[in-house]
């Protein structure tokens, strides 16, 4: 063979090989338009990457076999090419825990049902989570994703939690309670994380379902969520995370939909929330957990969602200690039928520190409420008031709350705030906010500073 015909053949291989190449992963960013200074948005996107199946590294259909090992090797593998989809196939595909590594996006195809264990110690070993605010080592959140850059849930199918177990940890035993009270105190003397151990036979803790800790460039997209044994989504000191075009459906205990905590830059928006909870709730740590890690939540926007059922369309706190700011929600709706207590509800207590400022909410639309449009409390406890006293007293400042085009069908009250006396609430602004139907007083305040409302 001639060199000109080895040099030609070897200029093919390579351009061969050069098509085959997939693409890098890509960042792309959202700006949205906020009263306040907000940056671009980023996320991950996965368009031309390899793609791996989960049937390819072992997995099996059915509800016998828990496929927790082959969907890790595929996550794995795409991990290690710097870059990959990692697919489940249509149908039902039994696993425990899944824990997810940079520049991996797990995709599940229309049909796919990933249906996570009922089995505790499918979650074990513990892993570096957080319980109501404070931080510990527990079961691993169902999906769990540590440290991570660039991750992805998407896909049009669903996952599901089996709960014949974790409903039965529901209930607070005094077992359980002094759990989390040990776990307080632990918090409260500044103990390392790695000795607040808190798996054991009897304090249940409950795992969230999908937590992302610690991670940047987060993208959940078009999937379907069902059951969850604790809050259901949770962005934990995570920065740039948008969750989009969601379905979620959790009616158990503490059963929020998207709890974003310490987390910044978060875009929520045209999802559809049927929860036993609060539709989102953010936080910002408990107590001397939110002082020592000094990371507020801000940049926080939900808009185009709509709530089915849940305690409140928002929630602010009671878990705030570091700090909450800059939050817009805008152009939702909630149903008539849902058992809501509130459209936005700002609570906190002696113990939280922190603080509340520049919450914006606009263009809502909501059937009967229990209680009211607007909450705002400063003695919001809980569980917490006679289990352990109060170690450290920090008051919660709150200022400029903004409400412009809210409309209700029924209330008991527009507005109720109540604020301490030794530092009220500041700059409450009420425009167009209105109820068809107001059953006891239109606005019931102690402690306000510079509270308007124009109609």
């Amino acid at each position: 063979m001639s060199k000109r015909i080895l040099f030609l053949s070897f200029l093919s291989i390579f351009a061969l090989s050069f098509s085959r190449k997939t693409e890098t992963i890509k960042i792309k960013a959202i700006k949205v338009q906020t009263p306040f200074n907000m940056p671009a948005v980023k996320y991950p996107d996965f368009t031309g990457v390899k793609r791996f199946s989960i049937v390819d590294f072992g997995a099996v259909l059915g509800d016998k076999i828990k496929n927790s090992k082959a969907i890790a090797a595929a996550i794995d593998q795409a991990n290690r090419e710097n870059g990959g989809i990692v697919v489940v196939p249509e149908g039902q595909w039994l696993t425990g825990k899944i824990q997810l590594k940079s520049n991996v996006n797990l995709h599940l195809n229309r049909g796919a049902v990933l249906l996570f264990s009922e089995d505790p110690n499918d979650y074990l070993p513990a892993v570096h989570s957080s319980w109501e605010g404070m931080e510990c080592y527990n079961y691993a959140p169902l999906i769990y994703a540590y440290q991570c850059k660039n991750i992805a849930i998407t896909g049009e199918g669903e996952v599901k939690a089996k709960m014949e177990i974790w409903k039965t940890w529901f209930a607070r035993p005094k077992a359980h309670m002094e759990s989390i009270k040990r776990l307080y105190n632990l918090a409260a003397a500044y103990s390392p994380i790695e000795d607040r151990q808190m798996v054991n036979d009897t304090a249940h803790l409950r795992p969230q379902f999908i937590q992302f800790n610690r991670c940047e460039n987060v993208l959940l997209e078009g999937i379907t969520i069902t059951n969850s044994p604790f809050w259901t989504i949770h962005p934990y000191l995570s920065k740039n995370v948008v969750i989009r075009k969601l379905k979620v459906y959790a009616h158990g205990h503490n059963n929020d939909g998207v709890d974003p905590e310490m987390s910044e830059n978060v875009l929520i928006e045209d999802c559809v929330f049927d929860q036993g909870d609060d539709a989102i709730a953010i936080k910002s740590g408990r107590n001397p957990e939110g002082w020592r890690l000094k990371t507020p939540s801000k940049n926080i926007v939900i808009r185009n969602c709509l709530v089915k059922n849940g305690h409140q369309l928002v929630a602010i706190g009671s878990e705030l200690s570091g700090g909450i700011e800059n939050v817009l929600v805008e152009n939702c709706e909630v149903n008539d039928g849902a058992k809501l207590n509130h459209l936005i509800f700002i609570k906190t207590n002696e113990r939280m520190g922190g603080y509340v400022r520049n919450i914006y909410a606009k263009n809502i639309n909501a059937g009967k409420i229990d209680l009211g449009i607007l909450g705002i409390e400063t003695n919001v406890l809980y569980q917490w008031k006679d289990l352990v006293p109060t170690v450290e007293v920090r008051l919660t400042p709150i200022s400029n709350i903004v409400l412009d085009n809210v409309k209700a069908r029924e209330v008991k009250f527009i507005s109720r705030i109540l604020g301490e006396k030794t530092l009220p609430v500041k700059n409450v602004s009420l425009k167009n906010v209105s109820a068809e139907k107001v059953t006891e007083s239109e606005d019931i305040h102690q402690n306000v500073v510079a509270f308007t409302s124009k109609k």
